[in-house]
Formats: structure tokens, C-alpha cells, sequence
């Protein structure tokens, strides 16, 4: 386990680490609210394999940067960024220009205006989903959005970024949600792809079906989950209470990694955090290799890498 795996300028800090991605090529990806001391406030920082800083953008995100979702389309890769103090779901280039903004979901008639929804996070079908009979799915390209800190419900773009419906809402019945923080594609199994839900206050992973329809929930081993990503068979699950969790393919546990107790640790300095152990994962994602990447929800931003070891 290596703690602060990132190498920063003199002129960027790190303020509360909140999304990490890795492209194709082993960039890693940091969204990051930006730390007071910080002369730049850029709040994407991208890193080559070995941590070194290769270059940043987004200033305009400084404070309320949120998810980072990649995805990959025609052949090339793209950022998903949220910002849940801005009401902003931005698609942009790997150097961070604006391909597509999707506007507020106004059209669903669930808020009162843009100030109350505040996305959490994104998941996008892939362009290569198949449905249940092996066909190009007919939700290809299609943008899930978690509007977990806002009204808990769960928006649906197309590909172009129109509005198509909204499903989930407030609550912890079957289908409703509570603090949907994180969301993602699970193709695991090679079946029809589905929907799982970081539904973070209700201490559960909840699956739906790419129309809406509630699919089940995983409720053990988990304690405050808040995002996701997948590596063969594997589910890898940042637990905001201190650890990282890693599901097999029947979403049952594989291992705590870096279970740790203290949260109160998230706004002390550096130096009181304790090696080996995690104070508040926000997201994590598996590399190219299958080593992992995990960002926390401290003010002082710490990024660890979790060398995968044996098979």
C-alpha cells in the first residue's frame, strides 16, 4: 500500500480528493475541491503510471469537484465530471475540453429549481452493451446521473444529452433511494448489463434494471458505500467508513482492504494519518493491471495505490 502515490508542483495542493480514473494508457486522473494553500486552482490533476504530474485543468470546478467517470466511445476516451455544488454534468476530453453539458433535469417536475439537484456521479452504457438476446443494447451511449447530495433520484439522458426519464427517489422501500452517491454499468457475468447504486445512506448496493426497475439489493459487508468499479470478476466498493471492500462475481466478500476506525482523522494534518489504514474512500478504480487507486474524502487530499499481488 502506497500512501501519496501522487506527485504534486510546488503551485497545486490537494484539497479533498473526491474522484480518480485511469485511461488506456495507465493516466491516472484526480478531481480534487482544491486546498486553500493551493496557487492553482486547477481540480483535475493528471498523472503519468509512476505518479509523476503531467498536467491539470478545471478551475472552474475548484470547491465543488465531485464524480470523474471515463468513458470510452469510437475509439476514444472521454471524462464524466459532476459537480454537486453547481448543479454541472460536464463530458469532456482527456484535456479537459467541454464535448457536451447536460442541463438540469427540469423537464422531470421534481425540483423547484437548478439549486436543488447536486449530482453525485455518473455511469454511462457502454457502446458495446448487449441485451438479454445478444444484440446491440438499445440503451447504448445512454447517461445515467446520481443526484445523490440533491433529491435522490436517478436521471436518464440519451446520448446526445436530452432528457429521457427519472426513476429512484427519496426512501429505502425497493426502487427508492437514499444519498444515491455513486452509480456504475455492471456487466460482470456477461448477461444483460445493469444499473448498481452506491445508496449510500441506506447501507446498501441496489440494482436496477437499465429501464428503472428495481433488481435487488447487496447489504452485507458494506458500511457507508460510495462508488464503484469492476476488473473481471471483481466489484471493487470505497466504503466512505474506512475501508475498501472487494465483491466476487455473486457480490459476495472477497476482502476489507485498509479497514481503519478513525474517521475524525478526514480534517487532521498528514502526518496523525495512520499507514496501512484508510480514513473516508470516496472512489477507488482498478488500472490496466488490476492494481487499485483510491482517493479519500480528507481536506488535506491523500491518493493511495494498492499494488495487486499473486493472480
Amino acid at each position: 500500500m502506497e500512501h501519496d502515490w501522487a506527485t504534486l508542483p510546488p503551485t497545486h495542493a490537494f484539497g479533498n480528493t473526491h474522484g480518480v480514473a485511469v485511461d488506456s494508457q495507465g493516466m491516472v486522473y484526480i478531481k480534487h475541491t482544491v486546498h486553500a494553500s493551493s496557487s492553482s486552482g486547477d481540480a483535475v490533476c493528471v498523472f503519468d503510471p509512476a505518479g509523476k504530474f503531467v498536467r491539470s485543468w478545471g478551475a472552474e470546478f475548484r470547491g465543488g469537484a465531485h464524480g470523474l467517470t471515463l468513458s470510452k466511445e469510437g475509439g476514444g476516451e472521454f471524462l464524466w465530471l459532476s459537480d454537486c455544488n453547481r448543479a454541472v454534468v460536464r463530458k469532456t476530453t482527456l484535456e479537459g475540453e467541454t464535448v457536451l453539458d447536460l442541463k438540469w433535469p427540469e423537464e422531470s417536475g421534481l425540483y423547484g429549481g437548478a439549486g436543488e439537484y447536486k449530482p453525485t456521479n455518473v455511469a454511462v452504457v457502454p457502446r458495446d452493451a448487449k441485451d438479454a438476446a445478444g444484440r446491440p443494447h438499445a440503451m447504448c451511449g445512454y447517461v445515467f446521473v446520481a443526484d445523490g447530495y440533491g433529491k435522490s433520484w436517478i436521471h436518464v439522458f440519451d446520448p446526445e444529452g436530452n432528457y429521457v426519464r427519472s426513476f429512484g427517489g427519496p426512501g429505502n422501500q425497493r426502487g427508492q433511494t437514499s444519498c444515491p452517491h455513486g452509480i456504475a454499468i455492471d456487466s460482470r457475468g456477461g448477461g444483460e448489463p445493469r444499473l448498481v447504486v452506491a445508496d449510500r445512506s441506506n447501507r446498501r448496493l441496489q440494482y436496477f434494471t437499465l429501464d428503472g426497475r428495481h433488481a435487488g439489493f447487496v447489504t452485507d459487508e458494506l458500511r457507508s458505500p460510495c462508488h464503484f468499479d469492476t476488473h473481471g470478476e471483481l466489484l471493487l466498493v470505497p466504503d466512505l467508513e474506512a475501508r475498501v471492500t472487494l465483491l466476487d462475481k455473486d457480490n459476495k466478500l472477497v476482502v476489507h482492504l485498509g479497514d481503519g476506525e478513525n474517521f475524525g482523522l478526514r480534517d487532521k494534518p498528514r502526518e496523525q494519518f495512520v499507514a496501512g489504514k484508510f480514513i473516508a474512500p470516496h472512489s477507488a478504480c482498478f488500472d490496466n493491471e488490476g492494481n487499485i487507486f483510491v482517493v479519500e474524502w480528507v481536506e488535506v487530499g491523500r491518493v493511495t495505490k494498492l499494488r495487486r499481488v499473486g493472480a
